[in-house]
């Protein structure tokens, strides 16, 4: 039988699953912090730091200020700390340990060549001798980033920026090195799995493949609360042939659970053990990674806001700013802030700040609390707003 849900319910559904609603604590805790990653399933990783950098951002969106170091730790500490490894997930991401083994799937397909774009499935097949080398010379020397290969490219014909770079990426695809740290402007240094990752991890045993799918998709259905198929199959990337046979599994299994949204023209699935409260109460600016948002079509269809990214996009021919956080008010997104942490005058500014049409009066000073909040969390002095602008 399927439930019917209107549009505020889907909403109220989809911000209790990931993690809106929840009283801040007044310290955040290692578990804590570890309660929101398994929650949410992953942190997306990107590199752009003008206000800092996107995986530290969804654990302040929905804890407050905590100390970064937690992540630091748990991502790329000595391997007896490591609650976290990196990968391919969503994008490049900071995943639970407990999924290593759930992913080995798209591994053993990169390693066969089967993913990935055709320059790294080269390495798979006629160029696999000089991934092996690179792979053999991380074995002999220890943990290396892409620029220590080219920097010893004296003892080597052919250790040339590109071709090692590639190599190395197939060789993190397919499993056989994954990030050992992060150096400098956040190189990602190599090596190998069993010298980083806690051997009781490598030494889980590995699902089949339509298992480990239906476990991909059961948690996009645990942080997305509901959701249309393309949805779920969006959180981990997950190809139609991938998702689709676990979606219907699970959905056999009661854990989906058939649901028509108000105004949705496809059909949805909602978890079963998702929680619908009766209102949200909230105040969050959300990372443009954040898994709240990062699929826009879903945040059109929940929220009514259309998000872009216009990092890439000419100046000229911005519409709200470089680096733009959409803030969330209760259930709803309200305005959006063009940020930038100016770490030498150590204040937060706000060039821009956008507000959505019917956002509540209360919205600018709520917004600038949040502000105050996020520029204390950055050891910023202080916030400079610019210009503030209603949309009709």
């Amino acid at each position: 039988m399927t439930t019917n849900l209107s549009l505020e319910e889907a909403r109220r559904i989809a911000l209790a699953a990931q993690g809106f609603g929840i009283p801040r604590p007044a310290r955040t805790t290692p578990n804590r912090l570890r309660a929101t990653l398994d929650r949410l399933g992953l942190f997306q990783i990107d590199s752009v730091n003008v206000l800092t950098r996107a995986h530290y951002l969804p654990a302040f969106s929905r804890l407050g200020r905590y100390d970064p170091n937690l992540i630091e730790r748990d991502a790329w500490g000595p391997m007896r700390q490591r609650r976290m490894f990196e990968y391919w997930a969503h994008e490049a991401s900071l995943l639970p340990l407990e999924l290593h083994p759930v992913l080995r799937w798209r591994m053993a397909r990169a390693e066969r060549g089967e993913i990935g774009y055709q320059g790294l499935r080269r390495f798979a097949a006629e160029r696999r001798a000089e991934a092996q080398a690179v792979l053999d010379r991380i074995t002999a020397e220890g943990p290396m980033t892409a620029a220590d290969f080219e920097n010893g490219s004296s003892k080597s014909g052919w250790w040339e920026w590109s071709h090692t770079k590639h190599a190395l990426e197939w060789l993190f695809w397919a499993g056989k090195i994954t990030t050992a740290t992060r150096r400098g402007n956040f190189a990602r240094v190599y090596d190998l799995p069993d010298r980083v990752l806690p051997k009781a991890i490598l030494d889980l045993p590995t699902p089949d493949t339509a298992s480990a799918q239906r476990t991909l998709i059961e948690r996009s259905a645990r942080a997305l609360g509901v959701a249309t198929a393309a949805d779920l199959r969006d959180y981990y990337r997950l190809k139609p042939e991938e998702a689709d046979h676990a979606i219907a599994a699970e959905a056999e299994a009661g854990t989906l659970v058939p649901v028509r949204v108000e105004g949705w023209s496809q059909k949805a699935w909602m978890h079963r053990e998702a929680h619908a409260p009766r209102s949200v109460r909230a105040a969050s600016l959300l990372a443009p990674f954040d898994p709240l948002i990062w699929e826009r079509g879903r945040t059109e269809r929940l929220f009514g806001f259309r998000y872009r990214i216009e990092i890439y996009v000419p100046q000229d021919k911005r519409t709200h700013g470089y680096y733009v956080l959409p803030f969330l008010m209760d259930e709803a997104l309200v305005a959006r802030a063009d940020l930038k942490a100016d770490r030498q005058a150590s204040m937060l500014l706000a060039h821009r700040v956008t507000l959505e049409p019917g956002a509540p009066a209360e919205t600018v000073a709520r917004l600038g609390d949040e502000l105050d909040q996020l520029a204390a969390w950055l050891g910023l002095n202080g916030v400079r707003i610019g210009e503030i602008v209603r949309v009709s």
